[in-house]
């Protein structure tokens, strides 16, 4: 695995937002203008690139905190 993991990972920047943004409009981001928790769970569960995204997406909060 080489050591920029992370920026391999993300094909395609700004992608997964822009589909909660499309999905949700303005209730699925929190105050401070992240993804809710909630949504990035229930699209984790979902196939596809969806899912995937969102599985990232939860790993890269997990590192952030």
């Amino acid at each position: 695995m080489s050591d920029y993991w992370i920026r391999e990972a993300i094909e395609k920047p700004g992608s997964y937002r822009a589909s909660v943004r499309r999905r949700y409009g303005k209730a699925g981001f929190t105050s401070k203008g992240t993804i809710k928790q909630e949504i990035i769970a229930s699209d984790a569960k979902k196939k596809g690139r969806l899912g995937k995204q969102a599985r990232l997406a939860r790993t890269l909060r997990k590192l952030k905190q």
